[in-house]
């Protein structure tokens, strides 16, 4: 861990240095931390192609990095949220979940919908490819390549017998994660110049202004910040704890809370009965025997309630254990101690973190096979993501912020949630927007369903093993428009 650490300050000095002395980097608006995990990247690769093993250790340490990171991000949201932020009182937080979530549907939906038809009209018949070869966009993009790796099992069941769909899953997941990235600054690029959002540089001293900024220091300063300027200042009295310290507890707090409750939950759904469903498919010994059994396991793990509470990640519940820290803090009459600058600035820096190693350990090593359809399905997928960032976000999402939480969204469907907030720290660098909120709220109404739950496992096995693919491909195409058409109806009338 102390290797990986070390390897990440590195990297970030680098960006720093890069990001002051590039000008492409300053006009492109591209945040230190991405130019130094794109270094990372650069570098683990190396490394790899030259079959050392040096960087295994710090790759295998950075690999928990983004989910943990993001979970607190989340805990610092509510945590250190003003009571004088008007976002904290926002009377359309429902509405703006409820069309965050019918988004996530819609995204999600279209990337399944997109393959079928791909699989039904071209790839299918052209390579001799089974019908759920159109569930390797879904499977990859919004997915990733845990679902790639679970849904492989799913794809070697006896009533498909494609056992390539693994290795096309795990490459889908890769060239997607790049596509996002990649691209995904593109879009934001194109979004400032559209007038669609306002990035706000960060004051920067050029090396021509540092003999001025020399001289002016001289002047007497005057405050204008209502706002504590230093880490963890007027909050508590350095000689009882460092006030940085004391910030830091409150997020571990935060954090605790968060994870005992996603434990207790799942305990909970365990124990009063919710694996009945599974319990009624215990498998006989014969089904115990190949593939079809693994496939029809992950099918029947998915059932399960405990496996769909299971399924929210670990961020939903830390984002309500900063909220539940803030109450029980304001009841005692102590959340003064609470030092908004100081967590906001912690989680700017867990972002900062998040970016490096998310880029740093991307999977670059593709499986060549099949690669003709494969890339006939990633070029459609990636069509249907970026149509619903730059169109069908504008006409669904809540129009205040609607580029910040379609930048989420976009990661999403295109590989990871890191993804998403690796994009949405270049636009919304201190999480103003409320967007990342939105989707923490949102993320029950889909996460157990699509992109790797139930739904994503069972059309395989249920559906397209049995039936044509023409008759899945229709009918989710008509619930695709009713979803888009309900959605831009409920946007118009608010």
């Amino acid at each position: 861990m102390l290797h990986a650490i070390v390897f990440v300050c590195a990297l970030l000095l680098v960006g720093v240095w890069l990001r002051q002395q590039v000008a492409w980097f300053r006009l492109g608006l591209i945040p230190a931390s991405l130019i130094a995990g794109f270094l990372g990247l650069a570098v683990i690769q190396w490394f790899h192609w030259s079959e050392r093993d040096t960087m295994q250790p710090i790759v295998s340490a950075l690999g928990p990095w983004p989910s943990t990171l993001i979970a607190v991000v989340f805990a610092a949201m509510l945590l250190g949220k003003s009571r004088q932020d008007p976002s904290s009182t926002n009377r359309h937080l429902v509405r703006d979940v409820m069309q965050q979530g019918l988004m996530v549907w819609i995204i999600v939906l279209g990337q399944t919908v997109v393959g079928l038809w791909v699989t039904w009209l071209w790839i299918g018949p052209q390579f001799d490819l089974p019908s759920s070869a159109g569930m390797l966009i879904e499977t990859g993009f919004a997915g990733g390549h845990g679902t790639a790796a679970a849904m492989g099992d799913v794809f070697k069941h006896a009533s498909i017998g494609w056992d390539e769909g693994l290795d096309l899953g795990v490459m889908m997941a890769t060239g997607g994660l790049v596509y996002g990235l990649v691209s995904g600054i593109i879009w934001i690029q194109l979004a400032v110049r559209l007038g669609w959002i306002q990035v706000e540089s960060s004051a920067e001293i050029s090396p021509k202004d540092a003999s001025q900024t020399a001289d002016a220091s001289d002047e007497p300063h005057v405050e204008t910040n209502p706002q504590p300027a230093s880490i963890g200042r007027a909050r508590i009295d350095g000689s009882v704890i460092d006030p940085l310290l004391l910030q830091i507890i409150w997020l571990a707090l935060a954090m605790g809370i968060g994870i005992a409750m996603q434990s207790g939950v799942g305990w909970a759904a365990e124990a009063f009965g919710t694996d009945s469903v599974a319990q009624s498919a215990e498998p006989t010994t014969a089904e115990l025997s190949g593939p079809a059994d693994a496939g029809e396991s992950q099918l029947r793990s998915r059932l399960t309630l405990a496996s769909i509470v299971g399924s929210f990640p670990l961020f939903i519940y830390t984002l309500f254990g900063g909220l539940i820290v803030r109450i029980l803090l304001r009841a005692i009459g102590q959340v003064r101690l609470i030092d908004e600058t100081t967590i906001h600035r912690i989680s700017g820096t867990s972002m900062d973190l998040l970016v490096v190693a998310a880029v740093a350990t991307l999977n670059l090593a593709a499986v060549a096979s099949l690669w003709m359809p494969l890339v006939i399905l990633f070029v459609a997928g990636s069509i249907w993501s970026t149509f619903c960032l730059l169109f069908l976000s504008r006409k669904i999402l809540p129009a205040e912020k609607w580029f910040p939480l379609g930048l989420i969204n976009f990661g999403m469907s295109t590989g990871t949630t890191a993804t998403g907030f690796v994009l949405l720290r270049v636009v919304d660098p201190d999480l103003k927007s409320g967007a990342a909120e939105d989707y923490a709220l949102a993320a029950p109404l889909s996460a157990p369903f699509v992109g790797g739950g139930m739904i994503t496992v069972a059309m395989p096995l249920v559906v397209l093993s049995r039936i044509s693919v023409v008759w899945p491909a229709l009918l989710l195409a008509t619930l695709l428009v009713v979803l888009i058409v309900l959605g831009i109806r409920s946007r118009r009338s608010c």
